[in-house]
């Protein structure tokens, strides 16, 4: 039975903190998106280029909510900074998105990627017409959705039972996964040191070119075309890159929150930027950029497998982006249900979702995120959604920073235990870079910008039904 009393238990150290923030953005990304990069940008400078502006974006972006995290240490996170430092609506805008799609799209893309790479062990579980069971117009149902969709009711489950299990997982999984991306760069840079390919793939290094998809050279990117270019090839490492924040949401879960959320979240975004650059450099060690470009449904980490391990490569990688895919979601689950928590309490959302159960955890919110996340994995659309955010959420990041000068002109005597580092230069270089960004999807990839949009704009008539009905939506 559900007591509306319950509050949080700071359960969490530093550690599990540092696990969540590594562990919900590494899933299944990095394994897979340095293709429709290279095919962007079509040399080994640029590759590396655009990985180390995503990082440095992720980094800046992490340490300046350290002082947001310091000044609101309680659940909700993001939705908490940007009502505070904007107003309700603001917050609400966000946690709309974050429940439409943000968050449970990314869950079904995670939880999909999960059973896609389950395919290699079991040939039932591939995408192909073959294994279709269920076709009504244009909507395909594989037994690999349905194998999604059970991982996330058994993650849901788990994490309804009280923080300890979903903490378990989520630390041992994302040590797991560290080691074995740690492995897999190690095998690959000492068997790139007998090969050749490393000086092929810099000899030409700085001439920006876009491929095809077989790899091969369609003519060189010029002029303004360069940061078409960049910001399209940005769609796929900020993806694989996102996520960082979730811990800010379960803020209310963690020991000693003004210290160890700012800390875990530079001590987890550090550690991922740097295993994401040097898995690229690996990526360019063993393989032609021709290769990288052209790998078989993008899947760039089977191909330099298969290299470095032989025929038994492909099932490596399997088992990794298993195991990597499961933990992540296991994050993205735990903490995205606690924005909604927040919301309920605030009357913004259902109110049942405002309720811990006896295991302290929000259950009610875990199983409706849940719900969403389950029908977008039936939908199959979850992908198209994704692209579509990658501005949304880079919009909403940028607003969130711009935030701490919201805040400090604003509320000047409030406590800051920790300030946003490199303030106000840092800060101000994210909201310049995010904007450039947001500004160049909407010239070169404007089908990743209004359907985006939209969905954030929908949530301002809900946003008023619910504050003039005066109860949760």
């Amino acid at each position: 039975m559900s007591d509306t009393t319950q509050t949080f238990k700071p359960s969490l150290g530093l550690l599990d903190a540092t696990m969540i923030v590594a562990g919900s953005m590494i899933g299944s990304g990095i394994f897979i998106v340095s293709a429709d990069i290279t095919r962007h940008v079509g040399s080994a400078g640029w590759l590396i280029v655009v990985w180390l502006l995503t990082g440095f974006m992720t980094l800046t972006a992490a340490l300046s909510y350290g002082e947001l995290s310091a000044m609101f240490p309680k659940a909700g996170g993001q939705y908490v900074y940007l009502k505070e430092a904007f107003n309700p609506l603001a917050g609400f805008l966000y946690g709309w998105s974050f429940f439409a799609v943000i968050q449970t799209a990314t869950i079904a893309a995670v939880g999909v990627a999960f059973s896609k790479f389950a395919g290699y062990f079991i040939p039932a579980l591939e995408l192909n017409d073959a294994n279709i069971l269920l076709h009504i117009g244009s909507l395909k149902i594989y037994p690999a959705q349905l194998v999604s969709i059970a991982l996330i009711i058994f993650l849901t489950y788990i994490n309804t039972k009280g923080i300890k299990g979903g903490k378990m997982i989520q630390t041992t999984f994302t040590v797991i996964k560290l080691l074995s991306l740690f492995g897999l760069i190690i095998f690959g840079l000492l068997l790139a040191a007998k090969s050749s390919i490393w000086q092929a793939n810099w000899a030409d290094a700085w001439a920006m070119k876009e491929r095809g998809a077989d790899g091969s050279i369609i003519g060189g990117v010029a002029g303004s075309a360069i940061l078409g270019a960049i910001a399209a090839s940005m769609v796929g490492s900020i993806f694989s890159s996102d996520a960082w924040n979730n811990v800010t949401f379960i803020a209310g879960e963690v020991r000693n929150p003004k210290r160890n959320i700012g800390l875990s979240l530079f001590l987890g975004t550090l550690i991922v930027t740097l295993i994401y650059v040097t898995v690229n450099i690996m990526y360019i060690s063993v393989l032609p950029l021709q290769d990288i470009a052209s790998a078989a449904q993008d899947r760039v980490a089977v191909t330099a497998s298969t290299q470095i391990f032989g025929s038994i490569g492909a099932y490596v990688i399997a088992v990794m982006i298993m195991i990597s895919t499961f933990g992540c979601n296991n994050g993205l689950i735990l903490a995205g249900a606690r924005v909604y928590y927040t919301m309920a309490k605030d009357g913004l959302f259902f109110k049942k979702t405002g309720t811990l159960n006896k295991y302290e955890v929000p259950e009610f919110a875990l199983w409706i995120q849940c719900l969403v996340a389950s029908i977008l994995c039936l939908s199959g659309k979850y992908g198209d959604l994704l692209d579509m955010i990658s501005f949304v959420v880079v919009m909403f990041y940028a607003l969130t920073i711009f935030g701490i000068f919201v805040l400090r002109k604003k509320r000047p005597d409030m406590e800051r235990p920790y300030k946003a580092f490199g303030y106000p230069l840092l800060p101000a270089i994210y909201i310049m870079m995010a904007i450039a960004f947001c500004v160049l999807l909407i010239i070169y990839k404007p089908n990743f910008t209004w359907p985006g949009l939209i969905i954030v704009l929908i949530g301002i008539p809900i946003y008023f039904l619910a504050v003039a009905n005066k109860k949760p939506v």
